[in-house]
């Protein structure tokens, strides 16, 4: 039941959240996590649906939900490489060599998505493996509280890199700025996961 009371309803936690509290880890890019310098929560939305009359159409409850895509700016190492295997991973997917790059690619990274039980409860079933299974990966974001706890997961399931953007060189700099590269990502779903 809804509690009425207002004194009732204040919340427990007054901090706040600090967009510098974060972990993300992906297993297929591991050295595009250890420099990540920004990541997002996507946002998600219903459409929208309606009855159309003569006089007004008339809103209704959708039934599609529509996730934004998953952006993640990290800092690119001095041999490029976490750029290149975020890079090789959206050429494996686009083969545009030819098909041998995809399948090189999938049999190469065989061992990179774990066929372990859903993260959430370890009693459900193991995680049916395709041949493709390779060509995805699974992304978490941790929250962290002020003190760098842990206290929350949102995980992404099948995540697929869509783009990342170029790297840009020049000579006009007055101070060292390190190059940083934006990779976008779609996915499945996500999920929130509490800890403790």
């Amino acid at each position: 039941m809804t509690e009425l009371n207002a004194l009732a309803r204040q919340p427990e936690t007054i901090d706040y959240s600090a967009p510098s509290q974060y972990r993300f880890s992906i297993l297929q890019l591991p050295k595009v996590q250890f420099f990540t310098t920004a990541c997002n929560i996507p946002g998600i939305s219903m459409g929208e649906a309606v009855f159309p009359t003569p006089y007004k159409d008339i809103p209704l409850l959708p039934d599609k939900v529509t996730y934004e895509n998953l952006e993640v700016t990290f800092l690119v190492d001095e041999k490029l490489e976490n750029y290149i295997e975020l890079h090789d991973w959206i050429t494996a997917i686009g083969f545009p060599e030819d098909r041998e790059q995809f399948k090189k690619f999938r049999s190469a990274n065989a061992d990179r998505r774990p066929d372990s039980v859903t993260r959430s409860n370890p009693s459900d079933s193991v995680k049916p493996r395709t041949p493709d299974s390779a060509m995805y990966s699974d992304a978490t974001l941790t929250i962290l509280t002020n003190k760098n706890n842990p206290i929350l997961n949102i995980a992404f399931s099948n995540v697929y890199p869509v783009s990342i953007s170029g790297l840009n060189y020049t000579n006009d700099a007055s101070d060292t700025q390190y190059l940083s590269a934006q990779a976008t990502f779609q996915y499945q779903l996500y999920k929130f996961e509490p800890l403790g």
